[in-house]
């Protein structure tokens, strides 16, 4: 636990008063590899300061126009791509969607959702410099009275959405954020909870 973040690395938590090259030793890496290893991720975890993440995070929410929608239904996860725009203050993702799709039939059913977001640009670079973050809550339909503010945050990034935001069919979905996962170098998670 660094600060309110919980740091792993491969999956694997790493243990306080734990040198961090010593997972390697089970790999059969030589000791150099190891050692180096070792640095790298001790700078990584250096790296997790909280306020350096939420900053992170928040810069790579707001640069990406698209996110994957992750809901299920019937005991089926179902993916979509969605348009997404992000409150300041991370604890609300916003989505448009019509009344007729799967994804919100199924969020009606269960409100219970993941959205990931990621900065990957398709090439061998991103096992090294790709992040992405995961966020999981619960999707609501923006209730009436709310519906302008959060209509002006999303069209603010999405204008050439404004026809379809207005239409009749169309529901403005908020996932209330609980926690975000942020995933750099491909296997360093950070967990940010959103406090409420």
């Amino acid at each position: 636990m660094i600060g309110n973040l919980s740091v792993c690395t491969g999956g694997t938590p790493v243990k306080a008063g734990c040198r961090p090259w010593q997972r390697f030793v089970r790999m059969g890496l030589p000791e150099r590899c190891r050692r180096e290893a070792g640095r790298e991720l001790r700078k990584e975890m250096m790296d997790k300061d909280p306020a350096k993440v939420r900053k992170d995070l928040k810069k790579l929410l707001q640069s990406q126009p698209l996110a994957v929608l992750s809901t299920q239904g019937r005991g089926q996860p179902y993916a979509s791509l969605v348009a997404f725009a992000s409150s300041r203050d991370l604890r609300r993702l916003y989505f448009a969607t019509s009344r007729s799709t799967r994804k919100y039939a199924n969020i009606l059913g269960d409100s219970r959702v993941a959205m990931l977001a990621d900065n990957r640009s398709n090439t061998v670079s991103d096992f090294r410099w790709a992040t992405a973050a995961t966020a999981t809550g619960r999707a609501v339909e923006v209730e009436a009275g709310a519906r302008d503010e959060a209509s002006k945050l999303f069209l603010a990034k999405h204008p050439d959405l404004e026809k379809f935001i207005q239409s009749p069919g169309c529901a403005l979905c908020e996932i209330r954020v609980e926690t975000y996962f942020v995933v750099t170098r491909f296997q360093s998670v950070a967990e940010v909870p959103i406090r409420k």
